[in-house]
């Protein structure tokens, strides 16, 4: 045997993991599943009626916005796989709009984000928990304190998976996106069976689609507005970009599977539900799917509570992996503390950007009454889809050079920003409120904090202390360079 050589199988392990970066474990079928995880959550079983209702229960106008908010989204999400494939590095819109519109909108957005999406996450934890621990009081509520108990268990559970493993959180995402899908697919095959077997009664509601009363230009828009509200999630891919296998490939494949997927299962579902319930039923029932079961399965209808958790948990898990990647990309350009963008050394996945966005979620989850607050924030998601999709089209004409294995046509970005302007201002000029005032504040709160310590760089040598024993103590160390940073 050779002098310099060891047989040491953690020696040989030590060498592997010497490049330290986030390895390339996401495939074709989990990105799919972390797709439509993150698009289907609860609403299409418990309250898919926004559209309906402000459609003023006319069924072909209600279906016709499902499907323009699905294409819409679609158009959205191509953009998105243009600069997932040119920039395939975590983050998201973060890193995107870092790259195309510099850093102070950047640092707006992350800053909008730490305090948005985990209060998001927080309440789907809160809802998993509603739903998981109501069967077993019928009637009567839930303590409050044993559901903030169950969602924090979940947080933390679902924390540490992701920080433990890709691998086994892209399994997890699989395995609760195909039963979501299964449940999915009952109701829609059996609304199909039951309009082939009713046709009398249930082929009149959609031959006279659209005879009833028509909704005016701002109801229509309100319904459009509630519509891509449910497809809310097409984004998520690009935050794992630096993940993906063969991303060049895969995103932009994986995107025309999706989102294409969700539209058609959307309509199917929809249908379903209008042909076992009439549009007053479905507008006036609490949870949509359970008033179909009691109508078509009364004997399982358990089981759609049992479905609407199994969704709710797996677009959990969904955005709490986006999330993770998200503080992991804004600490690597120095936006956050740089103990965020460390990982773990034996399994390079980024536990500290975990820890942090699991730890921000579960102060939500403990006065749940501040959840409320985001919801004056709702605008700020397609504002950042705009800006998104601008950087994209500054990205065309400053870098025509840059390698884009997938270009979406140029007029769609352009679309995609005139839609963004228009559901930023809309909720604020039809219901304008004094909340939507202290959410711009609150985003131009982010100077305070960007001046002094990213645009000036101040520094406090206590805190490098704090980071190498935490360092230590987590066993994490600096990723090899960025992704961002090969790409440039």
């Amino acid at each position: 045997m050779g002098k310099g050589k060891s047989d040491d199988p953690k020696v040989g392990k030590r060498k592997e993991n010497a490049n330290m970066q986030l390895k390339r474990n996401i495939g074709y079928f989990d990105g799919v599943s972390f797709i439509i995880g993150s698009i289907v959550g609860a609403g299409i079983f418990v309250s898919p009626t926004g559209v309906l209702k402000h459609s003023l229960l006319n069924v072909g106008i209600a279906l016709t916005i499902w499907t323009a908010s699905g294409l819409v989204s679609l158009m959205g999400s191509l953009c998105y796989a243009e600069l997932g494939t040119a920039l395939p590095f975590s983050g998201g819109e973060y890193s995107h709009i870092k790259r195309g519109l510099g850093s102070l909108p950047a640092f707006v957005f992350i800053w909008t984000s730490t305090f948005t999406k985990p209060a998001s996450n927080a309440a789907r934890a809160l809802l998993f928990a509603e739903y998981a621990t109501q069967p077993f009081y019928g009637i009567c509520p839930a303590p409050e304190t044993l559901k903030k108990c169950l969602a924090l268990a979940v947080l933390w559970s679902l924390g540490i998976l992701n920080g433990r493993s890709v691998k086994m959180s892209a399994w997890v995402q699989t395995v609760f996106t195909l039963l979501k899908m299964v449940a999915l697919s009952v109701i829609a095959v059996g609304g199909i069976v039951l309009l082939v077997g009713r046709r009398k009664e249930s082929l009149a509601r959609f031959e006279d689609a659209f005879s009833s009363e028509i909704p005016n230009a701002s109801q229509v828009a309100e319904a459009f507005f509630q519509g891509l509200y449910a497809y809310g999630g097409w984004w998520s891919l690009n935050y794992m970009a630096e993940e993906m296998k063969n991303p060049s490939r895969n995103i932009p494949l994986t995107v025309m599977t999706a989102v294409p997927a969700v539209i058609v299962f959307y309509l199917l579902v929809n249908i379903s539900y209008l042909t076992v319930l009439t549009p007053k039923e479905i507008v006036s029932s609490v949870a949509v799917a359970v008033t179909w079961a009691d109508r078509v399965i009364p004997s399982v209808a358990w089981i759609v509570p049992l479905s609407v958790a199994v969704s709710i948990f797996g677009a959990l898990n969904s955005s709490m992996f986006t999330l993770g990647r998200l503080s992991y990309a804004g600490s690597q350009s120095g936006h956050l503390p740089v103990l965020i963008s460390m990982l773990n050394v034996h399994t390079c996945t980024p536990a500290p950007a975990m820890i942090f966005s699991t730890t921000i979620a579960s102060i939500f989850i403990i006065p749940s009454d501040l959840i409320t607050l985001t919801n004056y924030f709702g605008f700020s998601a397609w504002l950042m889809i705009g800006l998104t999709c601008a950087s994209l089209i500054v990205l065309r004409y400053r870098e025509p050079h840059l390698h884009r294995p997938y270009k979406v046509f140029l007029p769609v970005p352009f679309v995609m920003v005139a839609m963004s302007v228009f559901l930023v201002l809309a909720p604020i000029v039809w219901s304008p409120n004094l909340q939507y005032v202290y959410a711009f504040l609150f985003m131009l709160g982010s100077l305070i904090v960007y001046l002094p310590f990213i645009h000036f760089k101040l520094r406090f040598a206590f805190l490098d202390k704090i980071t190498c024993h935490l360092q230590l103590l987590l066993e994490v160390c600096p990723a090899d360079g960025s992704a961002e940073g090969k790409c440039e």
